[in-house]
């Protein structure tokens, strides 16, 4: 059985090929779980925009083009995740250097996509919000807001072949080999200082929603945009009670929080193992299967709180 040493600090595999059979067909329930729901709220969310007109909106734009780069690790990566457990150890294709290119990939790209997808919706949260509405109109013009969202595919483009053994695990049956340089070591410290970068973009943005909805609540309620209820708060035309503007500040916290929980746990075992020593694996694997799980909650984080999606969805 390796050691922590031996173990590649940068590997998204979750599936550890040390498990035992128990182990492996819980998490290849949870893979399938976490598929299943995914997709489909996922699937949901992006039917529900392009149906109701009241719902294509630039923000949603935004969320549906995370949808989008979910599904890439909902309905594609995580099922073959949840096969691997179920496979017996001479499977050919767990040795394919090719099939877990692809794997690898297919991360790769969906975790970039959606991450860079947080930060547009925050950052055009934060200008609708708190810049004035001629600045916004000007800012996010459909041929400006088209572009955002293909630099962000761009830049998924580019990272996914310049960083391959970020996304390609080893084989989910065998050992990953020694370590003979400290390339995966340089690759994880900077998947974790580009996720803390966007992270501390996103809680600027965020916060700084928060500071102005509490400080002054006339603002909010003179911007006549229906893009207001794609919030995850409520932003009535009246300024909103004392009782009220706390439950938008807990409503913003709590997306901050689920979002900080999914991507932090991370980075600081990226951290650790670059500075210090590589975490044990199965803290190293539960790290990467909460940032994978992010794909299956993103849905419901930014559609829980809007009353048009909840009304579209009924109808």
């Amino acid at each position: 059985m390796p050691n922590a040493s031996s173990w590649s600090a940068s590997s998204p595999l979750l599936l550890l090929w040390e498990d035992s059979s128990g182990t492996r067909i819980f998490l290849s329930l949870l893979y399938a779980v976490l598929a299943i729901s995914g997709t489909l709220s996922n699937v949901m969310v992006i039917y529900l925009v392009f149906s109701f007109k009241k719902l294509q909106t630039t923000s949603n734009a935004f969320i549906v083009n995370g949808c989008a780069a979910d599904l890439s690790v909902c309905a594609l990566w995580m099922p073959q995740e949840a096969v691997l457990g179920l496979l017996p150890p001479n499977s050919s294709s767990l040795r394919s250097a090719e099939y877990r290119l692809l794997r690898g990939g297919l991360l790769g790209l969906g975790l970039t996509v959606s991450l860079a997808s947080h930060l547009l919706v925050a950052f055009n949260r934060y200008v609708l919000i708190t810049k004035l509405p001629s600045v916004y109109q000007a800012l996010y013009q459909r041929r400006h807001t088209g572009c955002m969202i293909g630099l962000s595919w761009a830049l998924a483009l580019l990272l996914v072949p310049l960083l391959p053994g970020l996304w390609t695990p080893g084989s989910a049956q065998q050992p990953p080999p020694r370590q003979t340089d400290g390339g995966s070591r340089y690759t994880a410290l900077l998947l974790a200082l580009l996720v803390l970068s966007q992270t501390a973009l996103l809680l600027h943005c965020y916060l700084g929603i928060v500071r102005r909805v509490r400080g002054s609540a006339k603002r909010v309620s003179v911007l006549n945009f229906h893009l207001l209820h794609q919030l995850p708060f409520p932003a009535a035309p009246p300024p909103p009670r004392r009782a009220q503007r706390r439950l938008s500040t807990v409503s913003v916290l709590l997306l901050c929080c689920v979002f900080l929980l999914g991507t932090q746990p991370l980075v600081w075992v990226s951290l650790l193992g670059f500075f210090l020593r590589p975490a044990p694996p199965a803290l190293q694997a539960a790290s990467w299967l909460l940032l994978c799980s992010l794909s299956a909650l993103n849905p419901l984080l930014y559609t829980w709180r809007s009353e048009e999606f909840r009304r579209a969805a009924r109808s």
